[in-house]
């Protein structure tokens, strides 16, 4: 495992789409599932379940149940998730620097595959 790049580690555990975002809405602490799925616009509720559950294995965030009726359950970052979307800030500085030409990237794809 020592040749493995950083890179692929770090996304072995924050790989796709929704994993990053997911980070990035909890990182102003606690929230709950029907708020989170509001804040990350386009994630199905399947998905959404899944990055949860697979962030929480990977000690990413803590789930905590209330044990109420409804059903109250918030999602929080643990230091190690802290640690992870302190790495991501970089990444999301960069993008909005670059805001503009990957508008105009994304916008070419799509007029290509049209």
């Amino acid at each position: 495992m020592e040749n493995i790049c950083g890179l692929d580690m770090a996304l072995a555990v924050v790989g796709g789409k929704w994993k990053p975002l997911i980070l990035f809405h909890l990182n102003g602490g606690p929230c709950r599932f029907g708020e989170l799925k509001r804040r990350i616009g386009g994630i199905s509720e399947k998905m959404l379940i899944q990055s949860l559950r697979e962030l929480t294995d990977d000690g990413m965030l803590s789930r905590r149940d209330y044990r109420e009726v409804p059903p109250r359950v918030d999602y929080e970052m643990t230091a190690f998730g802290h640690s992870l979307a302190h790495a991501l800030v970089p990444l999301c500085d960069w993008g909005n620097q670059n805001r503009r030409r990957i508008e105009q990237l994304l916008a070419k794809d799509a007029a290509h595959s049209a």
